[in-house]
C-alpha cells in the first residue's frame, strides 16, 4: 500500500509582538558590545576598575579650584605683609625729596646772599673808581635804584596761543603762534632804548648793558632768571615823549603788528613815577677802571 506524501502546512508561524521594534530590542539586551565588555572585564582582573570618568573630572576641577584659592590666598596674604614697606619706602622717598628741596632752598639763599654782597661791592668800586661820575657810572651801569616818571608797558600772550599763519616772526625760527617770544622782547626793549628810555626793568628784573633776553623752550629767561607773563616793562624817561616815540618806532608797529595778527595783549601808558631795582649783580669780565688800564698797556684784560 502506498505511502501518502507528509502534509505540509502552509500557514505562516504567527509574527512576535515585538517584531518591528528588533533594533531597540537588540540595542537593550546588548547594550555593551562585546569589545568594550571585554575592556572591562579586563580592568576589573587587573585591579584598575575605578570611579566614573565623570567623577574623576569633578574631583580635578575641585582640586584645581582649591590649588588656585590657595594662590589668591598666599597673593593677597603676601600683598599684606609688604603694604606697609611699600608705604614706608615711599614715606622714605617723600622725605628725602623734601629734604633736597629745603636743601636747594637754603643753597639758593645763600646764593642770593652772595650776589647781594658781590653787587654791594661793586657799588662801592663804582663809586670809588667813578670819581665825581661815581653816581652817574653806577646809574648808567644798573648798580642802584632810579626812580623818576617813565611809561609802563605791559604784554601778554594771547588768550587762544594756538593761532597760526604768515606775519612778521616767519624767520624767526619758531611756529607763528600767540605766545610772546624772548625775540618779541628783545625788540620791544630795544625799541624803548632807542625812542630814549634811561632804565629798564622787566618784571622787576633791571636790564643792563650786560643783560640778555633768551628763551628755553617756552619760557622767556633774562639774565639766565625765567619770567612768566604778563610781562610788565617799566622804563624811566620823559613819560609822554617815549610813549609817543616808541608807538611811532620800527618796534612798536612791529608789536602793534603782533596785537593786530595774532592777538597778542599789550597796552602802555604813561607814568608819574615808575621805580626800578638794581640789577642783581654786574659781572665785568674783561673790563678794568681806566687808570688800572693805563698803567698796564691800555687794553682790557680778561
Amino acid at each position: 500500500m502506498p505511502q501518502q506524501p507528509p502534509i505540509r502546512s502552509t500557514s505562516t508561524p504567527p509574527a512576535r509582538p515585538d517584531a518591528s521594534m528588533s533594533l531597540l530590542t537588540n540595542v537593550m539586551d546588548h547594550s555593551l558590545d562585546d569589545g568594550y565588555a571585554e575592556a572591562t572585564a579586563r580592568q576589573a582582573a587587573e585591579g584598575r576598575a575605578g570611579m566614573p570618568r565623570t567623577l574623576r573630572a569633578k574631583l580635578g576641577l575641585a582640586a584645581g579650584l582649591v590649588l588656585a584659592a590657595a594662590v589668591v590666598t598666599v597673593g593677597a596674604a603676601q600683598a599684606r605683609v609688604t603694604a606697609p614697606v611699600v608705604a614706608k619706602e615711599r614715606q622714605e622717598l617723600i622725605d628725602r625729596v623734601e629734604s633736597e628741596t629745603s636743601a636747594a632752598d637754603k643753597a639758593q639763599e645763600k646764593v642770593d646772599a652772595l650776589r647781594d654782597e658781590v653787587s654791594e661791592r661793586q657799588r662801592k668800586a663804582l663809586e670809588q673808581h667813578g670819581g665825581d661820575q661815581g653816581e652817574l657810572v653806577a646809574l648808567l651801569s644798573g648798580a642802584t635804584e632810579v626812580h623818576g616818571p617813565g611809561v609802563k608797558l605791559v604784554v601778554d600772550d594771547a588768550k587762544d596761543t594756538d593761532q597760526g599763519g604768515g606775519g612778521p616772526r616767519e624767520s624767526t625760527g619758531f611756529s607763528d603762534t600767540g605766545r610772546v617770544r624772548d625775540r618779541d622782547m628783545q625788540r620791544v626793549v630795544n625799541g624803548l632804548w632807542q625812542s630814549g628810555a634811561e632804565a629798564i626793568a622787566i618784571n622787576g628784573q633791571r636790564l643792563t648793558a650786560l643783560s640778555a633776553i633768551r628763551a628755553a623752550g617756552d619760557a622767556i629767561l633774562v639774565d639766565n632768571r625765567p619770567l612768566v607773563p604778563p610781562y610788565t616793562v617799566l622804563a624811566v624817561g620823559d613819560g609822554k615823549r617815549l610813549s609817543t616815540a616808541f608807538q611811532d618806532s620800527a618796534d612798536g608797529q612791529y608789536l602793534h603788528v603782533l596785537q593786530e595778527n595774532y592777538s597778542i595783549r599789550s597796552s602802555i601808558s604813561d607814568q608819574d613815577e615808575v621805580r626800578l631795582p638794581a640789577a642783581p649783580s654786574l659781572i665785568v669780565r674783561t673790563a678794568q677802571p681806566a687808570a688800572a688800564a693805563s698803567a698796564n698797556t691800555g687794553k682790557g684784560t680778561s
